[in-house]
């Protein structure tokens, strides 16, 4: 039987996923807070982005609809398509609390910038459609995609130091992949690739087989003082005794229908 390459959600299938969503049949928080963000709370100390909290209390500040939806359904920037500019422009903050009765209720963080869990993710889902009438479809199809492997070449990947250090992945200054190498603290090869997918621009599958979490730092010196990304990232995982194959995949699209700026409370 043949399978076609694009495989759609139908309208009636996203609506009645709004319909669960809103119905409740998806965790939801207890109590939420959403409103436009003050500019001056850049400085407050706080920093920008979503941040966990003991007893399941999940924070965002100055977070763009754009990112609240990469966290909400654990997506890349790519992965997204359509919506109105603002949602790439305007900053809300979130603070919310689910249920006694949650999971999440009785989760201990070891630190604020841990991501949401699958049930927290949800319950912003459900939020997003709430608060934001975010109205939304899914598309599977079948795209360019890289797949990271292992290579027989000796390897500078180190079993991580502390399994309590916020895993992290990022540029050797620190901070988001810049194109002066990699750096790693407490890293699976899961967490490796799905931090060098933004910078690739398409999905990065972890196909090496490798368990546990490392530390690493590759420094990349390309005599370039503004470097590629790409080639620092494709050279920088030599060391690593890992490389970056191309090929084709499923690549999953959430399509935005139709949203609405919140109104604060």
């Amino acid at each position: 039987m043949n399978v076609p390459l694009c495989l759609r959600i139908s309208a009636a299938s996203a609506t009645l996923m709004v319909a669960f969503a809103q119905s409740g049949s998806r965790p939801a928080f207890e109590v939420a807070s959403v409103k436009p963000s003050d500019e001056q709370s850049r400085g407050s100390g706080i920093g920008i982005g979503i941040f966990t909290y003991p007893g399941g209390r999940v924070r965002a500040n100055l977070c763009r609809l754009d990112y609240l939806i990469e966290e909400a359904f654990d997506i890349q920037p790519f992965q997204i398509s359509g919506g109105p500019r603002w949602i790439h422009e305007d900053r809300f903050d979130i603070d919310a609390k689910p249920p006694v009765t949650s999971q999440s209720s009785r989760s201990n963080p070891n630190n604020p910038k841990l991501p949401p869990n699958p049930e927290q993710r949800q319950m912003l889902q459900a939020l997003l459609v709430d608060r934001f009438h975010l109205q939304y479809r899914r598309e599977i199809t079948d795209g360019p995609v890289y797949y990271l492997v292992k290579t027989d070449k000796p390897s500078k990947l180190q079993p991580a130091k502390s399994a309590d250090e916020y895993p992290w992945v990022g540029s050797v200054g620190g901070g988001g992949i810049s194109g002066d190498g990699l750096a790693a603290t407490n890293a699976t090869m899961a967490l490796l690739a799905r931090r060098l997918s933004p910078a690739l621009g398409r999905p990065v599958i972890d196909r090496t087989g490798i368990e546990g979490t490392f530390d690493f730092k590759v420094p990349y010196h390309p005599g370039d003082p503004d470097p590629d990304v790409i080639s620092c990232i494709l050279v920088s995982v030599q060391p690593l005794g890992l490389k970056l194959e191309t090929g084709r995949g499923p690549v999953e699209t959430l399509v935005i229908d139709h949203v609405e700026k919140p109104t604060a409370n």
